[in-house]
C-alpha cells in the first residue's frame, strides 16, 4: 500500500468513550483546532484513514474499536517498582507519589514512557504502563476548518511546529 502524500489538516471534535452516548474524554474546539501532520505515521492508522481524504468543511463521525486504537489493556504493563526508584536526592518529593498521576519515566533502554501511580505502598509502587485509553472503543465527530500542504520543514521534521 502506497502512502499518499503529507498534508496537514485541522480539527475540531469531540472525543467520546465507546459510542456517540459515551464519555467525553476530549473536545477540541475552533478556538485552538488540532492539526495533524499525515502520512507522518504519528496517528493512529485508523483516525489517519477516516481523515485523510476530508477537505475544508466536511463533516465526519466514527467509531474505532480498541485493537485499532490504543489496543488492549495489558497486565504485563501493570509492575510494581521498589519505592527507592521515586528518590530524588534520597528523599521521594512529597507531592509525587499521588495514586491517578502520571508520571514521566524511562524504561530499560532509555526511552521516555509514561506511568499512571495506582497504588503507593509502604515498599512498593504500582505503576500501569498502558496507554490511558488502551482497552476502550473511541467515538469521534467532528470538522475539519483547514486543509494545506504542508512546508518542507514540516515533512523533514514529520511534524507540525508549534507557533
Amino acid at each position: 500500500m502506497t502512502k499518499a502524500p503529507f498534508k496537514v489538516v485541522s480539527v475540531v471534535y469531540e472525543l467520546r468513550a465507546g459510542d456517540s452516548k459515551g464519555d467525553v474524554i476530549e473536545k477540541v474546539t475552533n478556538e485552538k483546532p488540532a492539526e495533524f501532520l499525515l502520512g507522518a505515521g504519528k496517528l493512529i492508522d485508523a483516525f489517519e484513514s477516516q481523515v485523510s481524504d476530508l477537505n475544508k468543511g466536511d463533516n465526519f463521525e466514527f467509531r474505532i474499536d480498541s485493537d485499532n486504537a490504543y489496543g488492549p489493556v495489558k497486565e504485563e504493563a501493570k509492575v510494581d517498582l521498589p519505592i527507592t526508584a521515586f528518590q530524588i536526592d534520597g528523599k521521594i518529593p512529597e507531592d509525587l507519589l499521588q495514586p491517578g498521576k502520571v508520571l514521566p519515566m524511562k524504561d530499560q533502554k532509555g526511552n521516555p514512557l509514561y506511568g499512571r501511580v495506582v497504588e503507593v505502598q509502604e515498599q512498593i509502587v504500582k505503576m500501569d504502563f498502558n496507554h490511558p485509553l488502551a482497552g476502550m472503543d473511541l467515538h469521534f465527530k467532528g470538522k475539519v476548518v483547514e486543509t494545506r500542504k504542508p512546508t518542507e520543514k514540516e515533512i523533514s521534521n514529520k511534524k507540525i511546529e508549534s507557533s
